[in-house]
């Protein structure tokens, strides 16, 4: 709905209304202040009613996730962990995949039409995302556990992940319009911001894309129909689509108590403008077997100084007075140290990875990026760096009686012979973190880990480890 036409109500005006507070209730629950204090929470909905319900009752929330890809990326943990802040506190909470949705396509936030899904690939992917998901809910659960925040969550309760095509796939086009389309307006579905934009593009929009905020206020109905669902958590873009299920909910329900919520979390970005969850262009997945536990933990350490902050507050179980304590201190007296973001990374690494993640994460970034290999074994490396195809086996003749230059060329990290010469005349090829001085030097005894690993680098972030067989 555009901003101009929203009106302006009191929290204690018809549930039908819903204004969007940005600013604190007198009286709020525990949970939101915290959730705001971490940068959770930009809008909410009857908030002072809200607040009165969290703390005088357990609510069910749900968080939609679209089905567009089959892995959890870190993108997505920014409201899963809005959600399980909820979860942690005894709250009852459905994650929901747009298995019907999905086929459909949310036009929020975007100019141009989706291309149409695909059926087959959008059933997998709804599979392999409830896995996802029971995955991050049980590690993240543990995570907890270990940072001493369950004593309101039973460890052993399963988070139960729902498919909208449950119930959509049985609705006929004649019980649609006859269920929901006699209690919606057009004028109102053209207000939302979403269509507003798109129809104001050249492209315009698909009835298919125009219907979709009905589809998904149906899916708050049902969820509150069925299983009690109070509370709906989405992205500032998704505002229009909690407005429609909200409202239909207080039209199929007048006489209901169960009005409804929205909170609405920012769209996550960085500094520059990026959005959140991409390394390169590429996204950052949450499963191990798309994205090692190495590269995700070198895609928060790699955080700039203006982000750690608001990503330690949103990613991290750490208390905010610890954050603080970590921001005031050592990281501010030795920023080049960057305390911050290793703190960053090592609590996002072990809440998605687990211990054994977080060591391996560990153990490749002081292969690959610290000068001095106290404490590294050969053994440890390969572990650490096992399917990586920075890894390489090398005969071991060969890896010792080879010029450094032709092992660089040979085995990819540079492509040619003379790439190497020329690198290694600018002093960018290195070995062992130290520059190569001559591109016919061979692998000295102080090169190597453990007598069977070497290490190779070109420029700041290129990397080849080989290893003796």
């Amino acid at each position: 709905m555009l901003r101009s036409q929203i009106r302006r109500i009191k929290c204690r005006s018809a549930p039908t209304n819903h204004k969007r507070n940005t600013q604190s209730a007198a009286k709020s629950s525990c949970i939101l202040e915290e959730l705001r204090h971490r940068g959770f929470v930009q809008e909410v909905t009857r908030e002072d009613a809200l607040s009165t319900a969290l703390q005088n009752d357990k609510q069910t929330l749900y968080l939609g996730i679209d089905p567009s890809a089959g892995s959890l990326h870190a993108g997505h943990l920014f409201p899963l962990l809005c959600l399980f802040h909820f979860h942690l506190r005894g709250h009852r909470v459905i994650p929901l995949i747009g298995g019907a949705t999905g086929l459909v396509g949310d036009p929020s936030g975007r100019v141009t039409e989706r291309e149409q899904a695909d059926v087959g690939r959008v059933e997998r992917n709804v599979s392999l995302l409830e896995q996802s998901v029971q995955t991050f809910f049980k590690s993240a659960t543990k995570y907890a556990k270990q940072r001493g925040l369950d004593q309101h969550c039973s460890p052993s309760e399963d988070i139960k992940v729902l498919s909208n095509l449950e119930w959509h796939k049985d609705m006929g086009l004649l019980q649609f319009l006859r269920t929901v389309g006699t209690h919606v307006r057009v004028n109102t579905m053209l207000s939302r911001e979403s269509v507003q934009t798109r129809m104001a593009s050249q492209q315009g929009i698909s009835y298919a894309e125009f219907t979709y905020q009905l589809l998904q206020g149906y899916d708050f109905y049902q969820l509150n129909k069925e299983h009690g669902c109070t509370i709906q958590i989405g992205g500032s873009d998704q505002w229009g689509n909690i407005i429609s299920g909200l409202e239909l909910i207080n039209r199929l329900n007048p006489s209901s108590e169960k009005k409804g919520y929205g909170i609405i979390t920012p769209l996550l970005t960085t500094t520059s403008g990026e959005k959140f969850g991409k390394s390169a262009g590429n996204a950052v997945w949450l499963s191990g077997e798309l994205t090692s536990a190495f590269d995700f933990y070198q895609f928060f350490l790699r955080v700039p100084d203006a982000d750690v902050g608001k990503y330690l507050r949103m990613f991290t179980l750490m208390p905010l007075s610890d954050i603080e304590q970590v921001l005031t201190g050592d990281h501010k007296r030795y920023p080049e140290q960057r305390i911050a973001q290793r703190a960053l990374a090592d609590e996002v690494t072990l809440m998605i990875h687990g211990e054994a993640g977080l060591e391996a994460a560990r153990t490749a970034t002081k292969c690959l990026f610290d000068s001095n290999y106290e404490g590294l074994t050969g053994s440890s490396i390969i572990e650490a760096l096992s399917g990586d195809p920075r890894l390489v086996k090398v005969p071991k003749d060969v890896l010792f009686g080879t010029p450094v230059g032709k092992l660089a060329a040979t085995y990819g990290l540079v492509s040619s012979n003379s790439a190497a010469r020329a690198l290694v005349q600018a002093k960018g090829l290195y070995i062992s973190n130290q520059p190569v001085e001559d591109h016919m030097t061979t692998v000295r005894p102080e090169d190597v880990i453990d007598e069977r690993v070497v290490v190779l680098r070109a420029g700041k972030g290129k990397h080849l480890v080989l290893v003796a067989v």
